[in-house]
Parts: C-alpha cells; structure tokens; sequence
C-alpha cells in the first residue's frame, strides 16, 4: 500500500529493517520481560535509557547535541555516528519520521490505498488496491499504470519515490489532503485524471483463505480442506487475527502459514502467534545489555490442527524467531528456502531535538539455543521453486488434507 515502505540505499534499508524487530511500546517491553520495567530501574525506562549497543545512547546524544549548538541538524549528526559505527540496524529517525514508524508498527498509515510496482516494461504499475480505500472507490485497479503524481510524470522513478508521493511524505500531508493521480487502463488506453483524498487507513498485514473446501456432512466440516493464513508482518493485532483464523478453521483443517517476504515487526505479536499454535513453553531467548531474558508463549494453544510454515530469504526478524520456536518445539514442519537471518533486537532512544535514535542493544536465539543473526534459519524440506504446492503436499501426508 502507499504505506511504510523501505528505500535501496544504506540509509533507507537500515530505517526499513528497523521495522523488523524493536520493542516499540510498553507493550513489547513487557512480553518480552514478563514485568514493566520501572523508570528508577537500571537507568530508567527501557525507551530512553542510555543501553549498551555498538554505538551507546550516549555517544549518540552528544553528537545530536553539539550539531544543535552549532546551528546543525542533530539528526544528521547522529545518524552520521550510527553510520559508522558498524551497528547494521542502527537507524536515526527525525520526530515526524518516528511517528510514522510507530503509526506502521500499529498498522495505520495515511495514503490512498495502493501498492505500486515496477510493471514488465519498466513503468510504475498497480500492484494491488486495499478494498475500501480512496483508491478502490475511485475505481482504480490493479495493472492500472501510474503516469503521473500532482502533474509529474512517473515514468521509471523509483516505487519508493511514488510511495513518498502518494502518502505526501516530503510536504507532511495529512488525512484530507489531496493527491492528482494520471491513470491509464493498459498500455494502449488513455490516461484520466483521478484527484483522491488521503486518508487514515489499516493495514491488510494477515489474509486467510480455504484451499480444497467441499463443506459436507451435518457439521459442514471437510478434513481435506486447509487453510492458508499469509502474515505480511507483525503489526498491532496481527497476532490476533492469525488466532482467530485459526479457531475459525473447518473441523481437521490444517494450516498453511505463509511467512515468506515477512519483514517482522513487533515481538509482542509474533508471540502471540507462537501461542495459538502452542501450549506455553519457551519462545525465544534474547540478550539485552548482556542480560538473558526470554519470551514464553501463553498455554492453552491448538497443538494438534497439523501446520506448516512457508519461508524464504525475506523471512526476516519476528517472523525468525516465531519460525524458530515452532521448528524447534516440534510444532510445525517448515518449507521453502533459507530465511534472512536478523536476530538482533532494537531499542529507541530519544535525542536531543526530539529526534530518535534505534539502537541494537542484544541478540536472541530459538528454543533450542540456535543464532539467528547472520545464520538464518535452514527449513525442513528445501524447496526452490512451487514451495506452495510442495506445502501443500507436506500438509496432506500430514493428515491436514488440500
């Protein structure tokens, strides 16, 4: 969607990871811990206290400080020391910046409700329309051509940039504001005006369908059938979401959960999906500041609905470690190619001038004490190419039908 989206340059890719794995809120701090940390506590709450990373807070602060004394941006200053400090997740975000990240991580952003992409002959395309949106009820489809944004022509800019423009990131837009689109039905056909009215909208992080449904019998329920519940990332109430599909599947269903291209996202919810398929136990073990603590899924989880989980290299971060407790609990047979291997866990930290510094501060490792970071995680079955269909197939052998 014209949502949170991550750049190709090293600036870019270091703010689109930090997307993956960070205790953004009270919330994750206290699922990862088990306990609300206090602000007289260690140097205070786990948000703003001065922690341990490849580059510390401290360092961090200075440098945004000294910028700001001498009439500089102390946001470039600090990312500037985040950039050579070596810390590969580290990222420096200005306070409008933040914000967006957190309204991401809450799966909300403000924009038209479109996902671009770069089409076979090199234009900007669209790739999908979330349903609702000012996009969809102005009767743009997917395949559409975007020719231009507010009069500029889009042809062969980057998706990220379109992205920008449409969500109005560069001049601050906010729901209400309006955007001028130039679309084009196919190649060949002419191209209208369409002027959309930004607005707040949700992410579709979580879709779910049935695959082989024949519903039959007095309970209309159908072993064969199974259900594939695709997680895009860990935003606010995924967890949920993925649970609730789950108690909602046929009767002897089994599950599909499709993890490829999974960028992560928050912890909190990457453990609640750990416990709809588990019945407490360990989750994930993590280090911060040199402190082991760990990540323990709720009781009362479905262990018995066979399931299978879909991976690939953008199997990244939350989405590793929720892969990493259900292989090594025995819980999930895993299908696909080598995940991305990002293990390492990011804390905010305010600066001075109101921006925010996302520092690494530790590591964490799976059930069985594997490292992710750098590692990945290996699957089960190794598949190349068609992994949908060779799930399928696991799935059904292991008696949750397709």
């Amino acid at each position: 969607m014209s949502g949170p989206t991550q750049g190709f340059g090293p600036r870019g890719l270091r703010r689109g990871a930090a997307l993956t794995l960070v205790f953004a809120s009270v919330l994750a701090t206290a699922a990862a811990t088990g306990a609300l940390p206090r602000d007289d506590e260690k140097g205070g709450d786990l948000k703003t206290r001065a922690v341990a990373s490849t580059v510390d807070r401290a360092t961090v602060a200075h440098a945004a400080a000294k910028a700001l004394a001498d009439g500089k941006s102390g946001t470039e200053a600090a990312e500037e020391v985040v950039s050579r400090s070596g810390d590969r997740w580290g990222a420096v975000y200005d306070e409008r910046e933040y914000e967006e990240f957190e309204q991401a991580l809450d799966g909300t952003y403000t924009g038209v409700g479109l996902a671009a992409k770069r089409s076979a002959d090199g234009l900007v395309a669209v790739a999908r329309v979330q349903r609702g949106g000012p996009a969809d009820r102005a009767g743009i489809e997917p395949g559409d051509l975007l020719r231009t944004v507010d009069g500029r022509r889009m042809d062969r800019r980057p998706v990220s940039e379109v992205v920008a423009l449409l969500r109005g990131d560069r001049t601050g837009a906010a729901a209400g504001s309006t955007v001028a689109l130039g679309v084009q039905r196919g190649v060949t056909g002419r191209t209208r005006t369409l002027t959309l009215a930004r607005a707040r909208l949700t992410t579709e992080t979580v879709t779910v369908r049935t695959l082989g449904a024949k519903q039959s019998g007095p309970d209309r329920s159908d072993s064969s059938a199974a259900v594939l519940i695709k997680v895009d990332s860990f935003t606010k109430g995924s967890g949920a979401r993925i649970r609730r599909a789950v108690r909602n599947a046929p009767a002897g269903a089994g599950v599909l959960l499709d993890l490829r291209g999974n960028s992560g996202g928050l912890v909190s919810e990457a453990v609640v999906a750990a416990s709809t398929f588990l019945d407490g136990g360990l989750v994930a073990t993590y280090d911060v500041r040199g402190e082991q603590r760990a990540l323990y899924a709720e009781p009362g989880g479905d262990t018995v609905r066979p399931l299978v989980v879909l991976v690939d290299g953008g199997t990244m971060s939350a989405a590793e470690l929720l892969t990493g407790a259900l292989q090594d609990r025995g819980r999930a047979v895993t299908v696909g190619s080598r995940t991305f291997g990002k293990g390492s866990v990011q804390m905010p930290s305010k600066l001075p001038g109101g921006s925010v510094a996302e520092l690494t501060v530790g590591h964490y490792r799976t059930p069985a004490g594997r490292k992710v970071d750098g590692h990945g995680i290996t699957p089960d079955l190794a598949v190349s190419s068609r992994a949908l269909l060779r799930a399928e197939t696991v799935l059904s052998g292991l008696g949750g039908g397709s």
